[in-house]
């Protein structure tokens, strides 16, 4: 059997119910339903040295100071600084890339190093002919 105490909570939950379906809310464009954000860090036309590719993501950490020998990557691609500051010198270019920023590396003689404090991370997208 039901007490009283009851039915009053049942109505006031029903009263409740019935003012939220009843509240007029404006449709919510499809701009502001999506929180995603969707930004170009990097667009380049590239052709590709054949058919078949092998597309490799790797992740390189460089240790404080570190900086590598001149050396080539077996494609081309674009590279996303994940974490600290690499200066970047390929052919008699020179850059200085920080977190957050993408550069395109051409695969030609390059040499990198970390200039900024601690250690730094690097996200290389290779595209090299398949093998």
């Amino acid at each position: 059997m039901l007490n009283i105490t009851s039915i009053k909570t049942a109505r006031a939950v029903l009263v409740m119910l019935t003012a939220l379906f009843c509240i007029n809310i404006p449709p919510l464009s499809a701009e502001e339903q999506s929180s995603l954000k969707r930004t170009i860090l990097l667009e380049k036309k590239v052709a590709l040295p054949s058919k078949n590719i092998n597309a490799k993501t790797i992740r390189v950490t460089f240790p404080p100071a570190f900086k590598t020998p001149e050396h080539t990557h077996a494609g081309p691609g674009p590279r996303y600084v994940v974490k600290g500051k690499l200066k970047v010198i390929e052919g008699n270019r020179t850059n200085t890339y920080a977190a957050g920023e993408v550069f395109w590396e051409s695969g030609h003689l390059m040499s990198v190093e970390n200039v900024g404090e601690g250690a730094a991370e690097l996200i290389i997208f290779e595209l090299a002919p398949e093998h």
